[in-house]
């Protein structure tokens, strides 16, 4: 017999046939656990300076799959509200989540998302398709509607590896806007307050065919350049040893660069610009 956390039966919504999706039970049955669904009362808005917010995240695909990266700046208006902010995570094995925007929902969604694939997968048997993954954040955002009109956004950057793609187009990208809107990115895309900088250095960067180590050092170019233009987002921090989080996903699953490996990589760049200031022209 099966109890709840109150010591009484589990209640009859527990053994109700239903989707197999973790979100909308709870919508269902305990909405007001739902982070998403929550909005401020009429004619309140979020003061923007008084929310930390996560700013510039970036994805490339390269030749054995797909990069996804981040800087980890978060700021509250002109103040920095944290140095060392995590904005890139596995969502599964296969598929990885950056965010930018209101951080505080951003990882509430982040850790939803992440219970709603293992509870698809619990529940079917098989793992959602990648374009299904893509859907089903899609809807998430959409719920976040009526907190994004006043202020608090959250606009996430997904990245996976796609066994069932052709060779060599297996690392995929998708993009979204505040209100839902799913896209899919060719090759390389970047969100947040520095993806203007990030995406212009990473057009004159990409290459197909790009190694591994190539495209992280792209990568950590493209968030130099961000940081360069952009206050809100946070460069190598050299003396505090703080450095972009890079993360790839291969047809072996989601990895995240070893900090020994991220520092190497980016002392090596930053030694190049003290030569090289605006960084290099085009790829090799």
């Amino acid at each position: 017999m099966t109890w709840n956390e109150n010591g009484g039966r589990l209640g009859e919504e527990f053994f109700t046939l239903g989707s197999s999706s973790f979100t909308e039970f709870l919508a269902a049955h305990r909405p007001e656990l739902l982070s998403t669904r929550r909005v401020l009362p009429d004619g309140v808005r979020a003061a923007p300076d008084q929310v930390p917010h996560g700013t510039t995240v970036l994805a490339l695909t390269y030749r054995d799959g797909v990069l996804i990266a981040g800087d980890r700046r978060a700021t509250m208006g002109n103040l920095i509200a944290q140095r060392d902010l995590e904005k890139v995570h596995p969502a599964d094995d296969y598929t990885a989540v950056a965010f930018a925007g209101t951080v505080g929902l951003a990882l509430d969604m982040v850790k939803l998302y992440q219970v709603e694939l293992t509870h698809f997968e619990k529940i079917e048997g098989i793992a959602m398709t990648l374009d299904g993954k893509a859907r089903r954040l899609a809807g998430m955002i959409r719920e976040n509607l009526g907190q994004a009109m006043q202020g608090l956004a959250v606009v996430p950057l997904l990245t996976g590896y796609d066994p069932s793609a052709p060779d060599g187009e297996r690392g995929r990208i998708f993009s979204y806007d505040v209100v839902g809107g799913l896209y899919e990115k060719t090759d390389f895309h970047a969100e947040g307050s520095g993806s203007p900088y990030a995406r212009g250095a990473l057009k004159k960067l990409f290459r197909k065919g790009l190694d591994r180590r190539e495209a992280a050092l792209a990568a950590l170019q493209a968030l130099f350049d961000a940081a360069d233009d952009d206050s809100a987002t946070g460069g190598p921090d050299i003396n505090r040893r703080i450095f972009p989080i890079v993360s790839v996903i291969t047809e072996d699953g989601f990895e995240r660069l070893s900090e020994q490996e991220t520092e190497q990589l980016s002392r090596e760049m930053v030694e190049q610009r003290r030569t090289r200031p605006d960084g290099p022209n085009v790829a090799p």
